[in-house]
């Protein structure tokens, strides 16, 4: 069952706009067959030029979910964010799908993020992610990486059990770091 976390800044989450943002998510529950609670992290942000941006992240065993948009319109852009997280995740199963099919692979990534506030030091890290690796090959990285919309992604190589990473370099095409363990 899919849980809400909604807030907001620069404007007061109301009734009526917290059970538009549960409406619209609902119905993403469809595509995941959930044994447990899954949490919707839902920031609705309004800045001074009267744009209205709405994040969404959703952490699932497999893979972490994670969309945004800005609009002049808080309503158009919960719509907007839902039908891009929708996208997202009929392309990640269909190519999943196909690859545990082909490989017969049960589990794949899983990435549990945990934002901590540190004492600021002289590196000044601000945020710190832990990740469990889960064995994958670089394409299904690769997937991953794009649908979190980052530059890079760390995973553990099926062929070779070694840590690897791959990454989006300037040219637009991927790079693929391996480790010597």
């Amino acid at each position: 069952m899919l849980k809400y976390n909604v807030r907001g800044e620069n404007i007061e989450v109301t009734d009526a706009l917290r059970s538009y943002v549960e409406k619209r998510l609902n119905k993403l529950e469809k595509y995941f067959d959930l044994d447990q609670d899954v949490i919707a992290h839902v920031n609705l942000k309004v800045y001074r030029d009267r744009t209205a941006k709405v994040e969404v992240t959703i952490p699932l065993p497999y893979l972490v979910l994670r969309a945004e948009e800005t609009t002049d319109d808080m309503y158009r852009s919960i719509d907007f964010v839902s039908e891009k997280l929708e996208r997202q995740i009929r392309k990640y199963k269909t190519r999943v799908n196909r690859k545990s099919r082909e490989k017969g692979l049960q589990d794949f990534f899983v990435e549990s993020t945990t934002e901590e506030e540190k004492k600021p030091n002289e590196f000044d890290i601000v945020r710190n992610k832990q990740v469990d690796l889960k064995p994958m090959d670089p394409e299904e990285a690769i997937l991953q990486m794009d649908m979190l919309e980052h530059d890079f992604f760390v995973f553990q190589d099926a062929e070779t059990n070694g840590t690897s990473i791959v990454y989006r370099r300037n040219d637009g095409r991927y790079g693929l770091i391996e480790t010597n363990e």
